[in-house]
């Protein structure tokens, strides 16, 4: 690298800060053990923001002998009970709407209204449509502070070992889930005091409220496990903060890829969780093509997590380590994932890690993925660190823990990936003699089918670099003649949303419970059954649960149980259509250009579905519930598919469901009403039968969705 100074405030990062000490917590073991030590240290200020929190995960899987909770929420809790001046801030990302069934429920319930008043959460929306609050920042007494890739959320936590089953790596809902990777830096000193200005910024921004600088404290929150790998450095902090309102364009996190990329002699070693980044393609293919250029390993996860990931950037991130293989005429390119065996088919270890280390002179470690997105879309906070010409022990640091991170996933010792590299004298050959058959890392191909690739449109719309403003918005995905003023539709969505919220905390936590249980529900109705009226009491009945969020299963059996399987069948299913047809009229009433701002791009995408095959999604859907009845019909009366196909789809989704539980149901109280074992031996026979044709249907529906 050249002797001018990589990092330069004001272009490639924010400030250059002092620390006295500074570390690398590998894996979240290693990070959750360090958070917890620290917050049991606190005196003054606890601050924390993050993409992702949950209050229920545990932060050590064995107890400690001080005392104190294991879990986040009541370790926080229970942190500023104890201390009268300690005061913790917690801000999480106001998620979109495709992320709820992934998220802890009533956040705000849980820690804003149920927890001491000096632990104050709230939920940051202040960002452009379609954006996210991606930075991952802990500050204790702004004198220590976290920073990296982790969230404080489910599915983090794991050792090095990333063992393919661990009976501690589960969810808390109690769900084993696939091994983890990140990394997280620690700071203290000047450095910890400027990240506790940041997310002070981005609290006044979010909430209107300022937080007091935190008294310089008399006991040092550094966890006491934690040893120091770098002493007295200067550390960089990198930011994206995407134009929105009053708030200036940031893009030091993009600057700094391009500038260390090309600043390098010989190694570029990256980890990251995506690899779908145009500028930064450019800037590792314009290398590629140098006849003397650096050696680049590329570490990802063998494919990202949930299926709308897999289809979407995983696509991007095919076609651009196609470009990167083509500019690669040298041979100096290698793109590994680690895998480890015994994991089912479509489980990795997941790689969500964001680091980049240049030559043995550059660190950095933050929260930036390698995609537009996190250039200057979302709000990104990293770290670096740069070695100067005459310290030895920041090179030997950096050195270090690149060897380190590539022994963990070669299942080997750290000095061993330096000794093979001081033999081969290139950073690829000493991977490539220590690779193995099992535990190791794995050449990844990265393509994906042809009639998947010509299906995904360009990074512009699913991988956006900046805001899309509303007026782009409205141009694109709202017809001229349903545009209303936002203000207006804001408030008709928000007097719907809290009055159907209030209907259904009713139901769940008053009397109102009491009276729709099944039973209660079953004898309510067997009441009109001798009535004229019992067909539209029933239908009514229907549309007044779609409201409730009752769940639809209920009144299906109960109705049913009931008038038998003939009229049960055809009530249910009028009943059914009619209230999802109440609930669409609702959703698109409120209007989609308020549904899209809550759901984000994701959610774009998704109502461009239902346009382009709504029926068959629609069918999907119903036979595959990804969300409740009530809500699955709001959102599609909010997005783009017509009323006809939206009909028809339900229509043809719900009834083999219908049919089949109220034939089940028919035959069930036939059978107890004459027990025999014929009755019953039909009756189990109908139960399975309808079970098989369910199954074959979801996988057929599933198939012809993917298709």
């Amino acid at each position: 690298m050249s002797q001018e100074p990589l990092l330069k405030p004001g272009e490639n990062c924010w400030r250059i800060v002092h620390a006295e000490r500074a570390a690398f917590l590998i894996d979240g073991e290693a990070y959750f053990a360090a958070f917890r030590e620290a917050i049991v240290n606190a005196a003054h200020s606890i601050l924390i923001v993050g993409w992702d929190f949950d209050s229920r995960i545990r932060l050590i899987q064995n107890g400690r002998q001080d005392g104190l909770p294991v879990t986040l929420g009541d370790l926080l809790n229970a942190a500023v009970s104890r201390r009268r001046g300690l005061h913790a801030h917690v801000l999480a990302w106001d998620f979109a709407m495709i992320y709820t069934l992934e998220r802890e429920w009533l956040p705000l319930y849980k820690l804003g209204w149920r927890t001491h008043r000096r632990l104050r959460f709230r939920m940051d929306d202040i960002h452009p449509p379609g954006a996210s609050h991606h930075q991952k920042i802990v500050v204790v007494d702004d004198a220590v502070a976290f920073v990296g890739g982790f969230d404080l959320s489910k599915w983090r936590w794991d050792t090095p070992e990333h063992k393919a089953e661990d009976s501690r790596r589960h969810d808390p809902d109690g769900k084993a889930y696939p091994p983890f990777h990140d990394v997280q830096m620690i700071v203290d000193g000047d450095a910890a005091a400027a990240l506790g200005k940041l997310v002070r910024e981005r609290w006044h921004r979010a909430t209107g409220r300022g937080i007091r600088r935190a008294r310089p404290a008399s006991n040092d929150p550094w966890p006491r496990f934690v040893e120091p790998e770098l002493k007295d450095v200067e550390v960089a902090v990198a930011r994206t903060q995407p134009q929105y309102r009053d708030i200036c364009e940031v893009r030091e996190v993009e600057r700094l890829y391009v500038d260390a990329i090309t600043a390098a002699k010989d190694f570029i070693y990256i980890e990251n969780q995506y690899l779908t980044c145009n500028i930064v393609g450019d800037a590792l293919a314009e290398r590629l093509g140098e006849t003397n250029g650096p050696e680049i390993i590329i570490v990802l996860p063998k494919h990202t997590g949930g299926w709308l990931e897999q289809k979407t950037m995983d696509v991007l991130r095919g076609r651009l380590l196609t470009r990167l293989r083509d500019a690669d005429k040298h041979g100096r390119m290698r793109v590994y994932y680690p895998d480890i065996p015994g994991l089912a088919e479509d489980e990795c270890i997941s790689v969500h890690a964001k680091i980049m280390v240049i030559d043995d002179v550059l660190v950095r470690i933050g929260s930036s993925n390698l995609s537009n997105r996190s250039m200057g879309l979302d709000t990104e906070c990293d770290l670096a660190i740069e070695a100067n010409d005459h310290d030895n022990n920041i090179r030997e640091a950096i050195t270090a823990f690149r060897d380190t991170l590539l022994a963990e996933h070669l299942n080997t010792k750290a000095d061993r990936v330096s000794q093979k590299l001081e033999e081969q004298g290139s950073l690829i050959a000493a991977v490539e003699a220590l690779r193995g058959d099992g535990r190791s890392l794995h050449n990844l191909d990265g393509r994906v089918p042809t009639s998947l690739d010509e299906q995904v449109p360009e990074t512009e719309i699913i991988d956006p670099e900046r805001p899309i403003t509303a007026e782009q918005l409205s141009e694109i995905f709202v017809p001229k003649d349903q545009q209303k003023p936002a203000s207006r539709r804001g408030m008709q969505f928000g007097l719907i949303l809290l009055t159907l919220i209030g209907l259904a905390a009713a139901w769940r936590w008053t009397p109102l419970g009491e009276w729709f249980s099944p039973d209660s529900l079953r004898s309510w109705i067997a009441t009109f059954k001798g009535s004229s009226a019992a067909p539209l009491v029933v239908i009514g009945g229907f549309i007044a649960g779609g409201l409730l969020m009752f769940p639809v299963t209920l009144m299906i059996i109960a109705t049913a149980a009931v008038f038998g399987s003939t009229l049960g069948f055809i009530y249910s299913l009028a009943g059914a259509l009619i209230s999802a047809m109440v609930t669409y009229l609702i959703g698109q009433y409120t209007g989609r250009d308020i549904i899209r701002r809550i759901g984000g791009t994701k959610i774009n995408k998704l109502s461009r579905a239902f346009a382009k095959r709504g029926v068959l999604t629609m069918m999907t859907v119903r036979v595959v519930p990804v969300a409740p009845f009530t809500i699955i019909n709001l959102v599609a009366g909010a997005s783009h598919i017509r009323f006809r196909d939206y009909a028809l789809g339900t229509l043809l989704g719900m009834t083999p469901g219908i049919l089949g539980l109220t034939v089940f149901v028919g035959q069930l109280e036939s059978a107890i009403r004459d027990p025999n074992a014929v009755a019953f031996a039909i009756a189990a026979t109908v139960g399975v039968l309808v079970v098989v044709l369910a199954v074959a249907f979801r996988r057929w529906a599933r198939r012809h969705s993917d298709s």
